[in-house]
């Protein structure tokens, strides 16, 4: 996937010794609107590891940010890019709480550097949000505590062999919370039919489904390629309770 370092055109920090940089990411108008914000990511060069903003991130956040209004003031839980290196920007999440939103970042649970690094750009933001370490599909004490109203995702819909225990997930915290949505950007690498037949499976459906390149601003999609979908899941009738 193609890597967008400085979606807006914002010029990169030098990279350091240990291969770090920032990437600045804007939102709203580009003359300085008044309501327009902007996110500095701290990203890892690592040949071995990857802390990157990928397109499906940028795609979420700038949905995210369209949508502000219904983001103000409900809980949002986070899992940013669990299922590949490269993880942990979190970005939809930081444009969530910048919105208003009361935000958890999340990653998995053994990825200390992940994690580490969600602190430490909430921190450059000036942001205040929970991070805690959540792994799909594994029933600790920390998942039994969330009741998120919106559930978002970027790229999580990677690896496939993993897509029971996500979407197990997100059918427990959607039942938690009557109402809740999940809300996720994937590369559509193989068809929607595995997808389909997992949500089917799991008792969830999908509300809405848009091609993710539709209402970015012409300024941010010349940055990005690939066939990007977004979709909103909820639960289906069956799967209510």
């Amino acid at each position: 996937m193609e890597v967008n370092n400085s979606d807006g055109g914002s010029p990169e920090s030098p990279a350091t010794e240990n291969m770090t940089t920032t990437s600045h990411h804007h939102f709203g108008d580009l003359n300085g609107s008044d309501d327009a914000i902007s996110i500095t990511v701290i990203e890892s060069m690592k040949e071995d590891y990857g802390l990157f903003v990928w397109p499906c991130s940028v795609i979420l956040a700038e949905y995210v940010w369209q949508h502000r209004s219904r983001f103000a003031g409900v809980s949002v839980v986070e899992h940013d890019v669990s299922l590949q290196l490269g993880a942990g920007t979190s970005l939809p999440g930081l444009v969530a709480a910048k919105v208003g939103a009361d935000v958890i970042l999340t990653d998995d649970s053994d990825r200390l550097e992940v994690l580490d690094n969600m602190r430490k750009v909430c921190e450059l933001n000036n942001i205040k949000c929970q991070v805690m370490g959540l792994t799909w599909g594994v029933w600790d004490k920390s998942i039994y505590s969330l009741r998120p109203q919106i559930i978002l995702g970027a790229d999580v819909l990677y690896d496939s062999s993993a897509f029971d225990n996500l979407f197990a997930t997100v059918k427990f915290l959607l039942e938690k919370s009557p109402g809740s949505v999940f809300i996720t950007s994937y590369h559509n690498r193989s068809g929607h039919h595995l997808i389909e037949f997992l949500m089917v499976k799991w008792g969830l459906k999908s509300v809405k489904l848009i091609d993710g390149f539709s209402f970015l601003p012409s300024w941010k999609a010349n940055g990005l390629s690939g066939n990007i979908q977004l979709v909103e899941i909820g639960l289906s009738d069956v799967g209510k309770k």
